[in-house]
């Protein structure tokens, strides 16, 4: 009987435990939100789908943009390449 009482209130401890850890957990969850549309990132900023340039929020936006679409990011301010970063023939959204 007494092996029952004390495995009952074991249980009942780690339940309680379980659950008062779960509002930790939970605070330890991101939500990240995508930019759609964006066609082509750069340092400076990015252009949209229907061609038109957004300057980035903060640097997070644009380090998370980055992170997620590396191979159209660019490193460097769209004003640098003479098509000033719109990539026509690169409509890569188009394929996918």
């Amino acid at each position: 009987m007494e092996r029952s009482w004390r495995a009952k209130h074991v249980a009942l401890a780690l339940a309680v435990l379980t659950m008062a850890s779960a509002p930790a957990l939970a605070a330890q969850v991101s939500v990240g939100v995508a930019l759609p549309g964006v066609a082509f990132g750069y340092s400076d900023g990015y252009w949209d789908r229907d061609h038109g340039w957004h300057q980035w929020r903060d640097r997070e936006e644009a380090e998370h943009w980055r992170a997620e679409n590396r191979e159209h990011f660019f490193a460097w301010n769209h004003d640098r390449d003479r098509d000033q970063g719109w990539h026509e023939t690169d409509h890569w959204w188009e394929r996918h």
